[in-house]
Formats: structure tokens, sequence, C-alpha cells
């Protein structure tokens, strides 16, 4: 998340009105405060943006999430997905999940703690700990809950976290539930992290967290500087993987791979719902670190288990992505061929170095307009507003998969060059 959810929305933006407090709804304030619903009844920004016929969110989709979808009876392009393997509706990862249910059933029916542990979380675990080269891996149930919990538990009274400002929402939120000071430091600047690290005290733990491609914007840590910072002043480094895995490093094992520098990073976070076509998370590092967030990350304690079919699914997914190198070859061609036709079209597409192409149209009204038209047009992608980028810097996430073809590359091109004359984005 590249900017503080204490902010606005920006969505004000589309009718430039300001919503004033009421108590409504039959729910009294007390005086000089809001009541606890008034927030709740004075929330218009939604249904201004449905009126404008604007509204891009909770758009619904009737088929497999694949290099095409099916909206309104429509076949439409999709330009806005994780599935960056494009393996969601793959054949042996649909068998294996189906194959799940069967031997396991829907559920476990309890926490891994207890009584939720199946033998194929085991094989998952020792899979996921091969992949990304540490001793030993830990299931959580989404890849939230991860961020959540490992923060929240290493990092105590006393300790320090220091975050990218355009982390994603979820290691934002697990610095805040942890006992430690929260240090930010602007993206990517990592003459402003050494300051930061300079005034604090050499024996205070400090952990150092940040996305290895970050989410919205498509760009990729500097991790050796952020390694070399790391060493010198004796901070532990965690890299959330979760848009690296299956697109960066040795068999798509993510950033530290990619740079080489697995031993100077102490936790390695990944997620399933990406490019390995399933829901869920985990961590990686070495074994007493594992051991001990499995007696005391309450994320994990005190969440059901990720689903027999889920974790079937990651296993097949992991076994295609090793096996199919030409997999990752593709997304990279296909992200080229996109990127370059693009840029030639004058559009701003930042730093993104990865197949997270954000298109930056820096108004959200022109954002959400230059969606619709695309959908109209039938190619699917993503607005992103404030919060999710600081005002200002509202774009279009677009994605690749691997699965996408060269006709359906230029497809979108000619769509973008169309929509984009006509609103005057490039």
């Amino acid at each position: 998340m590249a900017y503080s959810p204490s902010q606005s929305t920006g969505v004000d933006a589309i009718c430039n009105t300001v919503v004033e407090p009421g108590t409504n709804g039959g729910v009294a304030a007390h005086a000089g405060s809001l009541s606890l619903f008034d927030k709740v009844r004075n929330f218009k920004e939604a249904a201004r943006i449905r009126a404008a016929g604007l509204y891009p969110y909770f758009r619904t989709i009737t088929s497999a999430q694949d290099s095409e979808v099916i909206i309104n009876g429509k076949k439409v392009l999709m330009l806005g997905s994780n599935s960056y393997l494009g393996l969601t509706n793959h054949p042996k990862i649909k068998e294996a999940a189906i194959a799940a249910v069967e031997k396991y059933g829907t559920g476990c029916a309890g926490s891994r703690f207890l009584n939720g542990t199946l033998d194929i979380h085991i094989e998952l675990e020792q899979a996921l700990a091969r992949l990304v080269n540490k001793e030993a891996a830990l299931l959580y149930s989404t890849g939230f809950q991860v961020n959540l919990g490992v923060i929240s538990t290493l990092v105590g009274k006393g300790d320090f976290v220091l975050a990218d400002k355009c982390d994603h929402a979820s290691i934002i939120e697990g610095c805040r539930l942890s006992y430690g000071q929260i240090v930010r430091f602007p993206h990517k600047d990592m003459e402003a992290l050494e300051r930061r690290l300079q005034q604090i005290d050499p024996a205070a733990g400090k952990l150092i967290v940040v996305d290895g491609v970050f989410s919205m914007e498509g760009d990729i840590i500097q991790l050796p500087e952020l390694c070399r910072l790391a060493n010198q002043y004796g901070a532990a480094v965690m890299v959330d993987d979760a848009h690296s895995i299956g697109v960066l490093g040795e068999k798509g094992a993510g950033t530290a791979s990619h740079f080489g520098l697995t031993n100077q990073v102490q936790l390695i976070m990944g997620t399933f719902s990406k490019s390995l076509a399933s829901l869920g998370g985990f961590i990686a590092s070495d074994a007493e670190t594992i051991d001990y967030l499995k007696h005391n990350s309450r994320t994990l304690i005190f969440s059901a288990s990720m689903s027999p079919a889920n974790a079937a699914a990651v296993i097949a997914a992991l076994k295609i992505m090793e096996s199919e190198p030409e997999r990752i070859e593709k997304l990279w061609h296909n992200a080229d061929r996109l990127k370059k036709g693009l840029v030639s079209l004058g559009f701003d597409l930042g730093a993104s170095a990865t197949p997270i192409l954000p298109v930056y149209c820096r108004d959200t009204v022109v954002a959400f307009k230059f969606c619709r038209r695309l959908g109209e047009e039938g190619v699917f992608v993503n607005p992103v507003v404030s919060p999710g980028v600081p005002p200002g810097q509202e774009l279009l996430r677009v994605s690749l998969m691997a699965t996408h073809t060269d006709g359906q590359v230029d497809f979108a091109l000619d769509k973008f060059a169309k929509v984009g004359r006509e609103l005057g984005v490039r």
C-alpha cells in the first residue's frame, strides 16, 4: 500500500464535494464526537461514483480466471489478474484440488496448532523451503496473515521495524500490530534508509521489511544495497515476494534468488494467490525462527488451517512452474511486448521493471473513465487511486500472464491507443 489508509480515498474528486457529518440512522452521537455508525451513514463516495457510471470495483466474472474472462455475458481480455503464470485454470491443478477434496474433505476444521495439520501441509512446506533455499517454511491461510503474524510476533518492545512507504498494506498493518517502533522511509531511497538506521541504537533489534516487486509500481527493490546497509547496521531483512514468486529468480524463486542474496535475507514471504493458482501464504527462514513462529504467531495459532484443495493446488503449481521454465520466459516476452508498445504510444509507465505495468493517469476521474472505456472496448484493467497510491499518482494497473498471446497483446495496444486519444492520456 503506497499511501496511508487514513488519507482520503480520492473519490470525492468526482463530485468535488465534502461529506458533512450527521447523526441519521437512529444512532445517537455523544456530545462533541461522532457516534460509531455516523461514518457508515455518511459514506456516500461509492454511491456518487455509481451514479456517475464510473464505479470500477466488484465487477462480477462468470468464468475461470484466464487470459480472457466473461463479464456480463461478454468476453473480455483480462489484463488485471495476478495469475502471472496463467495456472489458475490448468487441468493438472484442478485435478489435484479435486483429488484432495476426495481424500481429505473440504476443510480441516481447526488450526494448524491443534487438529488442522495434514501431511500435504508438511509436503508443501518442504517444497517451498527447497524453492527459496531456506531451512524451513510455514503455511498461513492468507498472505495478509503472514505479514500480520510474522512482523507482529518478531518485532517487540524496544525493537524497530523499517518499512518502505510503498510497502503493501499487510506489511504496514503487521508493523502497527507489533510493539516495536515503526520507521518509514521514502520509496526505494537507500540514503534515507541509512539515515534512519544511523539514528537507531545499534544494540536495538531492527527488521527491514520491503516488497521484492512493488505491487502497484511494478519496480524491484534494490536488494544488494539494502542488504549492505542491513549488514552494516545490524538489521534483519524480510522480503515480501508476493509478486516475485514465479516472476523473478531461478525457477521463479523470487527476489533474493534474482540477486543471488538468499543468504543475506533472513525472512522470505510469499503468497499462493498470484503465480501459484491458489490461496494462502508462507514464510521461509531458518528452522529455529520457523519453530518460534509456530508457537507464537497469533494469526497462525488462532486461524483455521489452509484447506486441503488449496494446499494440493499449490503443490501441483510448483511442479509445473519448476518443470516448465518456458512459462516464465513467455511471461517476460509478453511484458516486454506490451511495455514497448505502450511506451511507443506515449504512455508513462514510471519505473516498472516487471510484468506489472502502471499506466499513469494522475487524475482519479480520468483513471475511472479510462478503465470504463477499456472495459467497453473489451479490455479489463484495474484503476488504482488513493489510498492505493498518493493523490496525483493515479494509474491503471496492467498485468500480464504467460498465457497471453501476441495477438491479445496487440489487441490491447490498439484499444489503449484508441481510448488514450479520446481522453487525452499520453
